[in-house]
């Protein structure tokens, strides 16, 4: 029975652990996504097709 308790704490902690990871990662993508947004905003006017 103990054996399942740990088993479902690592499962936890990795699933948190995981969590903070996907987060810390969508935040750093958005960041980005707004810098080049940014940029390309500000030079709009240089850009043909």
């Amino acid at each position: 029975m103990e054996k399942m308790y740990k088993t479902m704490r690592n499962a936890g902690a990795y699933s948190i652990a995981a969590g903070i990871v996907i987060l810390a990662t969508g935040v750093a993508v958005g960041t980005l996504s707004i810098i080049c947004g940014s940029v390309l905003l500000k030079r709009k006017s240089e850009i043909l097709f």
